[in-house]
């Protein structure tokens, strides 16, 4: 066996995923360095059949057991490429975790990722997801992508623009089945530029005191907020936000805000549409703070599917298909899913 990657068969998967719903792989592999990844490909199991890529296992929900391989990559360097005294380009592997990847940043004086503070996960998933919170995404700090690409065999670079990023989306969330990601380089600054005019941040620094915050004052008002808002997974098992927030042409939400005046509404990405609040539509269908046995939807946010201990992936995503039509028959609204779905359809 090679000392850069380890295989165990029939792994069981409950510890790997932030939801601690029980599952099985036929095969797991645990990567420790990304240039092991041709040779891996070159396996017939990885070559041919499904492959899950797996980080911190947070955004997804298991509704079965996997088909084929899940693959995680451990990778675990943070390096500092590039420092003009401005702007700065930093390295880190795939295996990250990343509110420490965010921690790294902010001890070496570097902003741009303060207010994605705390989210669950790896830096590998990072711009799959394109992880996003408190107005900022994670795109606009992304450099390059380093990724393995099945077909081709190869290790290789995509910049910002080939990314295709979109809304909790990107080329990597698309085309799951051909794209590794290996490691991802930001671009980050020395010099500040705080963005505090979303969901609370900048009155949560008030009552801290602070009114001209630095980068690490501002990613500890956000993790006050976060703690306060959403439980925490090692305690409570949850995937986060379970649905988008559905983006709705403007005059159709113009429509929905005139019938229902306390419906958030943010902007949508241009003027002919809006972003509304999916926690605010399902806690107005009664869901906040529900529980059928051990699944449940948490009582400090309503977007929140949680596992109070015993719950199965296909009870929760059961919830979860029903939270959504009770909202589309409601609101005429269709809310997705956040996390990726394993086993199942949505």
């Amino acid at each position: 066996m090679s000392p850069a990657y380890r295989l165990a068969e029939r792994a069981p998967l409950q510890a790997r995923n932030t939801f601690r719903v029980p599952a099985t792989a036929d095969l797991l592999v645990e990567v420790r360095d990304a240039a092991s990844l041709p040779e891996l490909f070159g396996n017939a199991m990885l070559r041919d059949g499904p492959v899950l890529v797996l980080g911190g296992g947070s955004n997804l929900l298991f509704a079965a057991d996997p088909p084929g391989a899940v693959l995680a990559l451990g990778g675990q360097q943070i390096r500092l490429l590039a420092d003009d005294g401005d702007t700065a380009i930093v390295r880190a592997d795939a295996g990250v975790d990343w509110h420490a990847l965010v921690l790294w940043t902010l001890g070496r004086g570097l902003a741009g990722l303060e207010n994605l503070a705390l989210i669950p996960g790896t830096v590998g998933a990072a711009p799959i997801q394109n992880i996003g919170a408190y107005g900022v995404e994670v795109r606009e700090r992304i450099h390059v992508v380093e990724a393995f690409d099945r077909k081709d065999r190869t290790l290789r670079r995509f910049d910002r623009d080939a990314c295709g990023f979109a809304y909790r989306d990107s080329r990597f969330k698309r085309e799951p089945e051909r794209h590794v990601v290996a490691a991802v380089e930001f671009v980050l600054s020395r010099t500040p530029a705080p963005r505090l005019d979303y969901a609370g941040v900048g009155a949560e620094l008030a009552a801290m005191g602070i009114d001209r915050p630095t980068a690490s004052q501002i990613a500890e008002a956000v993790c006050r907020i976060r703690r306060r808002k959403l439980p925490d997974p090692a305690v409570t098992g949850n995937a986060g936000s379970f649905f988008k927030n559905p983006i709705m042409p403007l005059a159709q939400a113009e429509s929905l805000q005139r019938a229902h005046p306390a419906l958030p509404a943010f902007p949508g990405g241009d003027d002919a549409s809006r972003k509304l609040s999916a926690a605010w539509l399902i806690d107005a269908c009664g869901w906040k703070g529900h529980r059928e046995g051990d699944a449940g939807v948490s009582g400090r946010h309503a977007l929140v599917l949680v596992n109070h201990g015993g719950a199965g992936g296909a009870q929760l995503l059961d919830l979860a298909r029903r939270i959504a039509a009770s909202v589309q028959e409601r609101f005429g609204v269709a809310l997705e899913p956040e996390p990726r779905i394993v086993g199942a359809t949505w």
